[in-house]
């Protein structure tokens, strides 16, 4: 995964670099935040292995604020930025960074070769860069697959009420939540499921955030603050008992928007449970609050928006998973179909290098040598089953 994703940004650095950045990707880094001595040594030991892997550099700060190591990512851009991480064990070293965190945050990885761009802008120049190749695009909804043998013939396509049979050599399902009903089609039954995960935009006129913030990440369970009245309402109701219960971690925020944006971007995905894709997106009701008091454990100057909280967008998606929360990126068993899905959390950032992989496979080129982690052959491995029964199903979750 780390080889993968170190060539996935390698190509869109490049892709940056060619287009004069116009996707505005930045590299502010992601930064994980605890009040918990044991999460601080879990930072350190996994930051450690995953520099040893070809991360970069793993350098550790016990508490001189002038720390010439310790450098400020810059707003935008993403040239002249150490790669690898940032461990700091010093509370004060923290709070000189980032003022606005809580005081009960003991420690800090920041790291540092990610950060965010413009989807939209990345998908736009992509496909103007394809067209410009000869690539056309069709739209319609695939209602059938044909195959003799075990070996593609045809795709049927549903184009506006009226079906289209199409020959085909070669079909790519990569419907993202819609993998698993896509494989079906054909008679595979691909291992993945989906989970909610949505997002919250509220306007901080106060400016309690600044705008030149990484994403912040806090690392801790969360219970969240309520009135003794509250917490007596709360729990009286099956529906929302769990509201006084403790979260699990992860909360975290952006800033959204150019530097004089109001926009922050909040997420905090406190239910894991699998879902069927259904559109539109059907949302807690609670979930804007519950995202922003948990904020505040973090962000204790949040608390200002609790009484009124401002008008909140909501948005999100599917997040498809294996198991193991690594892609399928490869050929099938039917001749001539190939799987391109499963990227959870790092759908973007990896979308490059998973992109290179698969066109490799469709032309028979010369593969990577990480290639086969993400065949969908893997699960037939007897090594393999054996390891997926001792990894953690939330490894590599963003």
């Amino acid at each position: 995964m780390v080889a993968f994703m170190n060539r996935s940004i390698d190509l869109l650095e490049g892709l940056a670099h060619e287009s004069n950045n116009i996707f505005q990707m930045n590299r502010r880094g992601y930064v994980f935040l605890t009040a918990d001595p044991t999460q601080v040594n879990l930072y350190q030991e996994t930051s450690k292995q995953i520099a040893l892997l070809g991360t970069g550099q793993l350098r550790l700060h016990f508490g001189n604020p002038e720390d010439p190591l310790l450098t400020k990512s810059p707003v935008e851009g993403f040239q002249g930025v150490p790669d690898g991480a940032d461990l700091v064990f010093d509370p004060e070293l923290i709070h000189s960074q980032f003022p606005f965190i809580t005081n009960q945050a003991i420690g800090m990885l920041h790291t540092r070769r990610c950060g965010w761009l413009s989807a939209q802008q990345l998908g736009t120049y992509l496909l103007k860069k394809a067209q410009s190749c000869g690539a056309r695009l069709l739209r319609g909804k695939v209602i059938g697959v044909k195959t003799s043998n075990d070996k593609l013939t045809s795709v049927i396509v549903d184009r506006e009420g009226l079906p289209v049979e199409i020959a085909a050599r070669n079909l790519v399902i990569a419907t993202g939540p819609h993998l698993k009903e896509t494989g079906a089609l054909v008679g595979i039954d691909l291992p993945v499921y989906n989970e909610l995960h949505g997002k919250v935009a509220i306007n901080d006129p106060l400016k309690v955030i600044p705008r030149d913030a990484p994403l912040m990440v806090w690392s801790d369970p969360v219970c969240l603050s309520w009135s003794e009245g509250e917490i007596k309402e709360l729990a009286s109701d099956p529906k929302t008992c769990w509201l006084t219960e403790q979260l699990p971690a992860g909360v975290h925020f952006r800033p959204e928007g150019g530097k004089d944006s109001p926009v922050i971007l909040m997420l905090w995905t406190y239910n894991l449970q699998p879902k069927e894709p259904t559109f539109p997106l059907n949302f807690d009701p609670f979930y804007p609050e519950v995202v922003l008091r948990g904020l505040v454990t973090m962000l204790p100057g949040m608390a200002v928006y609790l009484e009124r909280i401002p008008k909140p967008y909501v948005d999100g998606g599917y997040y498809c998973k294996t198991q193991e929360n690594r892609p399928l990126i490869g050929p099938t068993p039917v001749q001539g179909v190939y799987v391109y899905g499963a990227l959870s959390g790092f759908g973007i950032m990896g979308a490059m290098a998973g992109g290179e992989l698969l066109a490799a496979h469709l032309t028979d080129g010369s593969l990577p040598h990480y290639a086969p982690a993400f065949l969908l052959n893997r699960y037939q491995d007897p090594k393999y089953q054996a390891l997926l029964a001792g990894w953690d199903v939330t490894s590599g979750q963003l």
